[in-house]
């Protein structure tokens, strides 16, 4: 059904997007604490590049694992509900049959229409199987290769993003870099919030505030931490 499809299609999108927004957030955060952190500790540039670059490497190989395990453990809990709901529907079929009657009742069916429905689903089991998954319990299938797909985006997203507030410091000292790492990071939050907003719901400019906004409170205390150390070594 092209409906359907058209669906489909955007809800894949839209998980592909949340994949990559988390993994470039979270990197670019995450490293833009440390950096700044080690910056305002030592005030040197070869340091703060050098934890720029541990990090980096370190969370992008750490988003794409939580990614991959994560996934899986979707695609497992999924694989547990099927076989419950699968055994049930051989040993319970009354029950499950409203069960689905009471899906599509809420779905405002009534009389012999409702009637029709349920005896089209409950005559095919594996009809019948996929109708409890996602209507009643709201679970789709998650392949390994699907979790390695988003191990990769995930991986790959973070690493890009954690390498955004470190372009200043090739350029610049550790001191000078410090503004533009936080000016250049702040613009590809404030950009990322609105693309999100674009593609998905909300308003544009509210949503890059907002990221931005949580963006700099996040790194804000890797700053603060570097400057506490700072000044116990004077």
């Amino acid at each position: 059904m092209p409906g359907h499809a058209v669906h489909l299609e955007h809800r894949q999108r839209g998980f592909k997007l949340a994949e990559v927004i988390l993994g470039g957030q979270d990197g670019l955060v995450n490293v833009l604490g440390v950096i700044l952190g080690v910056a305002a500790a030592s005030n040197s540039r070869s340091l703060v590049i050098a934890a720029g670059m541990a990090a980096t490497f370190a969370e992008s190989i750490s988003m794409a694992a939580v990614a991959y395990t994560s996934s899986v453990a979707e695609a497992d809990h999924y694989r547990a509900e099927r076989n419950r709901e699968r055994q049930e529907i051989e040993r319970l079929p009354e029950l499950e049959r409203e069960e689905i009657a009471a899906i599509y009742r809420r779905k405002g069916f009534r009389g012999a229409f409702l009637e029709k429905i349920v005896d089209t689903i409950t005559e095919n089991k594996a009809i019948w199987l996929k109708t409890m998954m996602e209507e009643e319990l709201k679970l789709e299938p998650t392949s390994r290769r699907d979790s390695l797909k988003s191990s990769v985006i995930v991986g790959v997203s973070a690493l890009a993003g954690s390498f955004i507030p470190l372009i200043p410091f090739f350029l610049f000292g550790a001191s000078t870099g410090i503004v533009p790492s936080l000016a250049l990071s702040a613009l590809t939050l404030f950009l990322i919030g609105v693309y999100k907003a674009k593609h998905t719901i909300g308003r544009p400019i509210r949503t890059g505030m907002e990221m931005l906004v949580i963006g700099m409170l996040s790194a804000l205390a890797g700053y603060l931490i570097g400057l506490l150390f700072s000044s116990r070594r004077q």
